[in-house]
């Protein structure tokens, strides 16, 4: 068993393509999580993370902030609370248009 604070795991830059975005990775491979990686995600007001697409799901939990979530097309308000499933092959993009820090989860299978 691990227990960990999310402000013991070093916050990084986000991808390339992001703006005002880092990511801590706090449940990873290297602590024997062989199926899933977890991610905090904090994006500060005016951020936002590339356009992109993957072969892989993900599931995302707002925690604080205010924004959109957006497959380029179409854009949806996310608020604290709300879970967002992002299928395989599926272009979106996070922004943070509100006045204060966007925190959210975010859980990746590792590829097979």
């Amino acid at each position: 068993m691990k227990l960990l604070h999310y402000l013991d795991v070093k916050a990084k830059p986000a991808e390339e393509g992001a703006s005002k975005l880092q990511v801590r990775w706090l449940i990873t491979k290297e602590m024997g999580a062989n199926n899933f990686a977890m991610r905090l995600f904090e994006m500060e007001p005016g951020g936002n993370s590339p356009l992109h697409q993957h072969r892989h799901e993900h599931e995302v939990y707002i925690l604080e902030g205010e924004g959109v979530v957006t497959d380029g097309e179409e854009e949806r308000k996310f608020k604290p609370g709300d879970a967002i499933f992002i299928p395989p092959n599926e272009k979106h993009q996070f922004k943070n248009t509100g006045w204060k820090t966007v925190k959210f989860l975010c859980l990746v299978p590792y590829a097979k």
